[in-house]
């Protein structure tokens, strides 16, 4: 039996490598297989949480969905929309805050590594972003959300939030109780120049992070001066905890080509970096590069991506309307 799956992507801009092979890649697996139901919602409300600038909003939404397509993701077989474009995830949020109880938003450990110190100065909408969330993941009967082990805290308070509506109102399983699926290799793709950092859009150093809008000589550049130690490439999973560089690079090889960490450790076992990070450039141009061009390509053409999301968001408020009425049904509105 497939799978009802539902994946939210922020409108950032210059989605990376890590946002690739981390989670994109798996979308499109997903995607492939004809028994999946997949909605992907651009999570421009998610975005907002932080002030945007207009103008660069709109065009990360459509880079957003240029990425999904020149990934591989087929929008014909799927669900493609933004999420402000279908009013009743606003309004479910709502309702759901209503259930979500403080106790429950408190121990988010995300707000708190985003809020920092200064907690106090933090928006409303980045405390309660899981409530919006779970409203994005309930509306659509969702049975299977793709997450990060960083979101995984997200998914458990949806679930949360689902069993206790429906307790609340007597309506056995009204809200699905969504599973995880996590990806169990190479979900964390790390900074080039520091391996025990996440790879991301706001590390300072653009040599940090390979843009899947990069063109190959950058891509070769930046794999040319991503930190590595003195040591031959070691010869097993072991010896590479203590060597997070090393580890990350074979990591980004070793899911380009879908193979094993320990396949990977046994084809360069006892070289040096020159020679790895050279395989390592040419399989990147060549897996990478035409995602590169194909976003390129898709950016400049507006008419096409918006229909996409226009497309997206009609069959995505079907959905999301239907199962909101019987909310109000149930509620008494």
């Amino acid at each position: 039996m497939g799978k009802k799956i539902f994946s939210g992507v922020q409108p950032t801009g210059n989605l990376h490598l890590g946002n690739y092979l981390g989670a994109i890649k798996n979308f499109v697996k997903l995607n492939n297989d004809n028994e999946n139901d997949c909605i992907f919602c651009v999570v421009d409300l998610h975005a907002i949480t932080v002030k945007q600038n207009f103008e660069e909003l709109r065009n990360n939404i459509r880079e957003t969905v240029a990425t999904f397509i020149a990934c591989g993701i087929n929008h014909e077989k799927s669900i493609i929309f933004n999420q402000s474009a279908v009013p009743a995830h606003s309004e479910a949020a709502w309702i759901l805050s209503c259930v979500a109880r403080m106790g429950w938003l408190n121990r988010m450990t995300q707000f708190k590594e985003k809020a920092g110190k200064d907690k106090e100065r933090a928006s409303i909408g980045l405390y309660s972003y899981p409530i919006l969330m779970a409203a994005d993941i309930l509306l659509y009967d969702s049975s299977h959300v793709p997450v990060g082990e960083d979101q995984k805290q997200h998914l458990e308070l949806c679930r949360d939030i689902a069993q206790k509506f429906n307790n609340d109102y007597s309506v056995g399983t009204f809200f699905k109780a969504p599973e995880p699926l996590i990806q169990k290799q190479f979900a964390r793709i790390m900074s080039l120049k520091d391996g025990t950092k996440k790879m991301s859009k706001s590390e300072l150093s653009d040599l940090s992070r390979i843009n899947l809008t990069d063109d190959k000589d950058v891509m070769v550049n930046k794999i040319k001066k991503a930190k590595t130690d003195a040591l031959p490439i070691p010869g097993s999973i072991d010896e590479l905890k203590k060597r997070p560089e090393a580890k990350n690079l074979l990591g980004i090889y070793s899911s380009l080509m879908d193979l094993t960490l320990e396949k990977s450790i046994y084809e360069f076992e006892g070289k040096n970096f020159s020679e790895f990070k050279s395989k390592l450039s040419q399989v990147l141009v060549e897996k990478i590069n035409p995602i590169s061009l194909e976003i390129k390509k898709l950016i400049n053409e507006k008419k096409f991506l918006d229909k996409i999301l226009f497309d997206g968001h009609v069959k995505a408020n079907n959905i999301a309307s239907k199962k909101l009425k019987k909310i109000h049904e149930i509620i008494g509105f």
